[in-house]
């Protein structure tokens, strides 16, 4: 049996990430023989503009954006 992939599946994805978001944290320790020495926090959120200012992320650098390309609101 082989895994079978339809590009209507990928399309719904993308539109879930982008309407939903998702969030993905990590903790990172690097070390060498045994001693710690660089600890690393990864977040990374992945939305639509539209999803992310309504969560207040990006939101002043949307509107500065915004402000610079007159556009406006």
């Amino acid at each position: 049996m082989e895994p079978t992939k339809s590009p209507g599946q990928v399309v719904e994805l993308v539109d879930v990430l982008l309407r939903d978001g998702a969030v993905l944290a990590a903790d990172v320790i690097v070390t060498v023989a045994e001693v710690p020495l660089i600890g690393i926090q990864l977040r990374l959120a992945l939305a639509g503009m539209t999803e992310m200012r309504q969560r207040g992320v990006f939101e002043e650098w949307d509107e500065r954006l915004r402000e610079q390309s007159g556009n406006g609101r």
